[in-house]
């Protein structure tokens, strides 16, 4: 398409999930949107992670906007059709010090956030013969679940079906300045750019990404078939989430958690893991996940690393599991901010997720950013 193209009120660079959440905020809000996207379907990093929304273990503001992520996941769910079960998510305590870290977060929240749950719960849910260390856990049933794989494309083909929507697909930004991008297929016009492109800022505005430090993580994960006996759509948390998320972090019994885990498994802590489980609907489970982080990312994977997670994760469940896919996620992180959003203009905002968490903030995210417009 030529530089002749009707303007419209909001240029979306991105079509990943940060992207297509400010589209359909805007589109509902009565904007006219064009989204441009360098690939043919939506492809990084919102097509790669647990599909995960996990609203109740944010903190502070992020915990606001994450609640109100969710009320945007289901009025997108209700509209599009996509898979969205209101499943809410599980927390495998497998010691005392683990435990404490729920209860602690139990009495910050309250039982209709955070529902304590006792050993014989928690095996319950998971079926089959768990880890008979298993000592209790905990329900937290604001988080959501969604197919990673299908939910992205599915929001572009139900907006790129509405009136004053438009996507350009394998469209190139070679440029952006006072609501003009140029691509490889033309310019295009609005009163306001939204920049979503995740990782790649530094591609666009590598001034702006070395500013916040912004780097690459590489997560490997697996897939594959669930256990018989595993039914659940929630998402499965375990001790090494408590030490990654920020909800569980500011627990008082977060340190004594993180030496106890360091203590009996230096390897986890050693690659980052996050041993956690979600079953996909079509009864396939995602394993996962180990982080590196860098520049630029080596695309090699190592072996051992996925391994040791899945045999955690089968050590929970109690059953070897058989990897069917491997594959590799990148997303931005900074450690200056878990949301680097500025405008590099009147007219360009840049909107990136630098924590890890762009699937579950999206679309609050997008609903502060149209608001504001």
């Amino acid at each position: 398409m030529n530089s002749t193209a009707a303007r419209t009120d909001l240029i979306i660079v991105g079509a990943g999930i940060v992207g297509l959440a400010h589209a359909f905020e805007a589109h509902r809000n009565g904007h006219t949107v064009r989204i441009i996207e360098r690939d043919a379907r939506p492809n990084g990093a919102s097509i790669r992670n647990f599909g995960h929304c996990c609203i109740t273990a944010q903190d502070g503001e992020l915990l606001d906007t994450a609640y109100r992520s969710r009320e945007g996941w289901m009025a997108a769910a209700k509209a599009v059709g996509f898979w969205a079960p209101e499943a809410g998510a599980y927390v495998v305590a497998r010691s005392e010090a683990e435990q404490a870290v729920l209860e602690e977060l139990n009495g910050k929240r309250g039982t209709e956030a955070v529902r304590l749950l006792t050993a014989a719960d928690i095996r319950s849910v998971l079926g089959g013969t768990p880890d008979p260390a298993i000592v209790g856990g905990a329900h937290l049933p604001a988080d959501l679940r969604v197919d990673p794989r299908s939910a992205p494309g599915e929001i572009a083909d139900w907006l790129q079906n509405q009136d004053g929507v438009t996507i350009e697909w394998n469209a190139a930004v070679k440029d952006i300045n006072d609501g003009t991008v140029t691509t490889g297929r033309g310019d295009f016009h609005a009163g306001k750019v939204l920049v979503c492109v995740g990782h790649d800022l530094d591609y666009l505005f590598p001034a702006l990404a070395d500013r916040y430090q912004v780097q690459r993580c590489a997560l490997q994960m697996a897939l594959a078939p669930a256990p018989s006996t595993y039914k659940i759509d929630a998402a499965v948390l375990t001790g090494t989430s408590m030490a990654r998320y920020d909800g569980f972090t500011a627990m008082p019994g977060a340190t004594a958690l993180k030496q106890e885990i360091y203590g009996h498994s230096p390897e986890l802590v050693d690659m980052v893991a996050n041993v956690m489980f979600a079953r996909r609907p079509d009864g396939t489970i995602i394993l996962g996940d180990t982080h590196v982080y860098g520049q630029t990312i080596a695309p090699f994977q190592d072996e051992w690393w996925t391994t040791r997670v899945v045999d955690e994760i089968g050590k929970v469940l109690g059953t070897d599991l058989k990897v069917t896919q491997r594959w590799q996620g990148v997303y931005a992180t900074s450690p200056l901010t878990p949301l680097l959003i500025e405008d590099v203009d009147a007219k360009t905002r840049v909107i990136t997720v630098t924590c890890g968490i762009g699937m579950t903030m999206s679309f609050g995210i997008a609903a502060e950013t149209i608001a504001a417009l």
